[in-house]
């Protein structure tokens, strides 16, 4: 079954999430692995859920392209990710 990361990086505003996603586009060449993503402000900062065919695929993908896109939009803290294995995965209409 797929990897479950979420993510909780207080610090992170929107206008820095939609620079690092555009600069990493990982819409238009979608990471190796990756099978779903939602980002949202909470009133406690930044959120992310991402649904990874495996955590090594995920690692990759921050190595080899997200964190120089982080660095580039000046975010220079580090956020709170924890992974776990999807039980079950339901997305109608997604």
């Amino acid at each position: 079954m797929a990897t479950v990361m979420a993510m909780h990086w207080p610090e992170v505003t929107k206008e820095q999430y939609e620079q690092v996603r555009q600069s990493v586009n990982w819409e238009g060449n979608v990471p190796d692995g990756a099978k779903f993503h939602t980002a949202w402000l909470g009133s406690d900062g930044f959120h992310v859920v991402d649904l990874w065919d495996s955590r090594e695929q995920f690692d990759a993908f921050v190595q080899n392209r997200l964190a120089a896109g982080v660095a580039a939009a000046g975010i220079s803290s580090q956020p709170k990710v924890e992974f776990a294995e999807s039980l079950s995965v339901f997305a109608p209409n997604v």
